[in-house]
């Protein structure tokens, strides 16, 4: 149930039917002050200066042609042409039965499009850091969104497999003839790579084998490429305990690394220059784009081949782009990349257009977002300086959280304390990271993100199990709850209606890739259910009916609490 969708479509007809254009925005949302009603209509204006008409005159022809029967009990004009809208409690108390017997919350089906979300994207032969957070969480949100109401979701962890660094890696193990290659785990490897990477820089001759290295590996040499794919699979199975311990739904098989695309990219180039949109410019192959500028005010060259016929990141986007859509028939690609690349995704994207590789049809986003800051300021970091290895952070969010609870509940086993701990912990670093506006940067704080106070995970999933328990203190069965909604009191009506709200919030998600508006209003239903309940008896009610309509918004209210944090990767718990 999207109120919103459906009041703009009678708005829209009764501006049309007033004398308006055709398809007027009439910029209906929820208002933020209930006198002045539940929705808003605020188009009229703009939409009445193009008419050359007083504004006010325009809303009351709008609204002698608007039909709300059933939907709204008054709709009143205010200021100089503002449209206040007053739901109906019966419609209201109607709507929440519906979501109530859904599984989906009575989600309307959608249109199903296929949707590659790229995310993720960790380094191989480096354990995954805390700059690896963002993308991954945010990037599975947006997957779990998307899943929810009904799309078909591919999901492509891009990884780095390809390029300069195996070259260092196999020279670096066939120097010290792969002793210990079968064995390695990531600390391992890592530190492999930090002592290939030293020598590739003060060793001509180890550089020089490098680089030969990366040519066969290239060329399908198959001890190359042994070890090439060892390297990988220990990068990857470390990564999946983070992937699994974040209940992030990422898998092997969604791996999709540069390396995948390898062998489209000698005919990509060839055809770019076949179409004349690529040139050879001082030895190397580039792309000059108009829409960008260089620091002379020329056009900017993209390079797609370097002068010793080498590839770089734009090229595999360009094949990656392609792929996407003629092999796995996306209709919407998103990329949950950090705002640094957003000139690169650009520029990359362009030439991806210019060459027909993707229709306009097919929407390119670039979902970017900005970084994880200390106290200070800064790019939050160990004291040394060093990035904060990513499995130390939950480790530290676990233990932290157990000390909570223990001091809040001191009756839980060591089994339910370990659980919640390990849910909470998590879930308080996910949402503090989520429930911040994506394009900004935000500061880290153990304290904030872990309170029972204020807009946090344990605030949320604490107000999911005082439902819990409310279920608990009585013989509870789902099919008892047959009886009528009532809507009698205003705290009633304002649980109601924000429950019945929930597709209108997952559908904006959904499309604009925003978790922090799932946060928002999951924090604002915990809080109208709290005072629900401090205004409003549920066991104690005056009457079984009353009584009934209560238990049945409370198990609303739980469901949709628990659903809400899902689709953010977020679990709840019955004792906490």
């Amino acid at each position: 149930m999207n109120i919103k969708e459906i009041i703009s479509v009678k708005v829209i007809q009764a501006l049309e039917d007033a004398g308006a254009p055709a398809h007027s925005n009439p910029l209906v949302s929820q208002t933020m002050k209930k006198q002045f009603g539940d929705y808003q209509v605020n188009g009229i204006i703009g939409v009445a200066n193009k008419l050359g008409i007083a504004s006010r005159q325009l809303a009351q022809r709008v609204l002698n042609h608007l039909d709300l029967k059933g939907i709204a009990s008054k709709v009143e004009i205010a200021g100089p042409g503002f449209m206040n809208i007053f739901l109906d409690s019966a419609w209201i108390a109607k709507q929440v039965k519906i979501s109530l017997e859904d599984d989906r919350l009575g989600i309307s089906p959608v249109k199903i499009q296929t949707i590659v979300v790229d995310y993720s994207s960790p380094n191989v032969a480096k354990e995954m850091h805390i700059g690896h957070l963002r993308s991954t969480i945010m990037g599975d949100a947006s997957v779990r969104t998307l899943e929810f109401l009904g799309h078909k979701v591919i999901r492509a962890n891009h990884i780095g497999d390809w390029g300069t660094q195996f070259g260092m890696l196999i020279a670096y193990f066939n120097k010290n003839q792969n002793k210990h290659v079968n064995d390695m785990n990531i600390a391992d490897l890592e530190s492999a790579y930090r002592e290939a990477h030293n020598l590739y820089y003060k060793d001509p001759e180890f550089a020089e084998n490098a680089r030969a290295y990366v040519v066969k590996l290239q060329g399908g040499c198959k001890v190359c490429k042994n070890i090439w794919q060892k390297i990988v699979d220990i990068t990857m199975l470390h990564n999946q305990k983070s992937y699994n311990r974040l209940k992030v739904t990422l898998t092997k098989d969604d791996v999709m690394g540069e390396s995948m695309y390898h062998t489209m990219i000698p005919e990509i180039v060839a055809d770019l220059k076949d179409k004349g949109l690529a040139i050879e410019s001082e030895g190397a192959i580039v792309v000059f784009l108009e829409d960008y500028k260089n620091k002379h005010n020329k056009p900017m060259g993209i390079i797609i081949q370097k002068k010793d016929s080498g590839y770089l990141y734009a090229t595999s986007d360009i094949a990656c782009a392609k792929y996407r859509y003629e092999t796995l028939g996306a209709n919407r690609i998103l990329y949950y990349i950090d705002s640094r690349q957003h000139q690169h995704l650009m520029q990359t994207w362009s030439i991806v257009r210019k060459a027909g590789y993707v229709p306009d049809s097919v929407s390119l986003e670039h979902h970017m977002f900005g970084m994880m800051l200390g106290k200070d300021g800064k790019p939050f970091k160990t004291r040394a300086g060093s990035n904060i290895k990513l499995s130390d952070l939950l480790d530290e969010a676990v233990n932290r959280a157990s000390k909570l609870i223990a001091k809040k509940n001191k009756n839980l086993s060591y089994e339910e304390l370990e659980h919640a701990a390990e849910v909470v912990g998590i879930g308080a670093i996910k949402y503090a990271d989520l429930s911040k506006s994506r394009t900004t940067d935000y500061i880290f704080d153990w304290d904030k993100m872990l309170s029972f106070d204020g807009n946090t995970a344990p605030y949320i999933q604490y107000a999911y199990t005082r439902i819990s328990s409310i279920f608990k203190r009585i013989p509870f069965d789902s099919s008892t709850l047959t009886g009528d909604i009532i809507l009698t009191e205003e705290c009633e009506k304002s649980l109601a209606i924000s429950l019945i709200q929930f597709e209108e919030i997952i559908t904006q998600v959904a499309r604009e890739g925003t978790a922090h508006i799932m946060c928002s209003y999951l924090y604002n239903l915990a809080g109208m259910f709290s005072s629900f309940y401090e205004h409003c008896p549920i066991l104690k009610a005056t009457s079984e009916s009353q009584r009934k309509s209560r238990l049945e918004l409370a198990a609303l209210t739980a469901r949709t609490l628990k659903i809400g944090l899902g689709t953010l990767g977020i679990e709840t718990v019955e004792r906490m």
